[in-house]
Formats: C-alpha cells, structure tokens, sequence
C-alpha cells in the first residue's frame, strides 16, 4: 500500500521526494532559507514542479545561492542568465534574486536570517490541522506581515502568497493535511 501524502503532490518521484524529506520541516539554514525565498519568487504565476524541476540548474547558475556572490553579479552576468533556458528567464525575477542578495547581506549585518525570517511566527513551527486541501490558505496574517517588512526591507517579489508558500516550504508553518502520512511528525 502506497503512503498517503498532501492532495497536491504529483505522482513525480521529485515532487513525492520533496514532499516527504523536505517541505514542511523546519529549516534554519541562513543559506538555504535566502534559497528558498528566491525560488519561491521564481515561482510565482507558475507551478511549484517548475522550479523544482529547474532547482539543481538555478543552483548552478546562481554560485549554489551565495548572497555574497550574487549581491555582485553585473550586467555581463544578468544577460548570461535572461539567456540560460535552464531557469525561468523573467528579468524582473532574475533582478529579484541579485536585490534580494543585497538586502540580505544588509540584513545579516546586525542578526542572521534565520532569526530574521522567523521573527514573523515567534521563532516556532505553526503546526496546523487542516482536514482538507481546500482549507489551507494561501496568506495568513503572518505571511502579510513578512512580507510587508521585507518589503519594508528592499526584498522583491516577495508578496503575501509568496511569504506563505516560503513559511510552508521552510517549516515555518506545518500544513500536512490530515490523512498524509507526515502529519504526525
């Protein structure tokens, strides 16, 4: 009998992988987590299986998400990357990730992202108990106020729903729906 998992996940073996080793499961990784908010703006108007597809490329692509490295990119670099069909060639989202590195490089002067990111749920996992799909939202109120600071803060493409899909991909909040066989972790 197969494992009962969230009513969006696919039947590709790497949306199934990422199910179940890594969306919904705290993540505190400073790195990973400017990772994840770049990807999540990436994917905006798009599926989540797009990206995830094009992830190992964007890594490559984009010097294994070094903020340091990224803050710096030029011209040179940003038309090298709008001409790379490897990822998702939106020159506002390809913009977004080389802003994003510099505010994070600003923000990391006086704390570290983690402590940043995770201010916005008061340090802890949200575990929520959602019976269905259709009962998971797509904003939160916390998710408003992320992004309203981040945007505060200088951060692109980073709207509510994009905060939300970022909480819940990062463990911020837990929103395994009853039934999947990771609810109970």
């Amino acid at each position: 009998m197969s494992k009962q998992r969230c009513g969006w996940v696919s039947d590709d073996p790497l949306y199934i992988e990422y199910h179940d080793k890594e969306w919904g499961r705290p993540e505190y990784d400073n790195q990973k987590l400017f990772e994840m908010l770049c990807l999540e703006g990436a994917q905006a108007g798009l599926s989540w299986i797009t990206v995830l597809k094009k992830r190992e490329h964007y890594r490559k692509v984009f010097d294994n998400f070094d903020p340091v490295k990224i803050a710096q990119y030029d011209d040179k670099k940003r038309e090298k990357l709008l001409n790379d069909p490897g990822i998702i060639r939106n020159k506002l989202k390809v913009n977004a990730f080389i802003v994003n590195a510099q505010r994070y490089l600003a923000i990391t002067e006086t704390q570290s992202f983690k402590d940043y990111i995770w201010q916005f749920i008061g340090g802890e996992p949200i575990k929520n108990h959602w019976k269905s799909l259709k009962e998971v939202p797509v904003t939160t109120p916390e998710s408003d106020a992320m992004s309203k600071q981040l945007k505060k803060d200088g951060f692109k493409f980073i709207g509510s729903t994009i905060c939300y899909a970022f909480m819940q991909a990062t463990g911020m909040v837990d929103d395994h729906v009853e039934g999947c066989f990771l609810r109970q972790l």
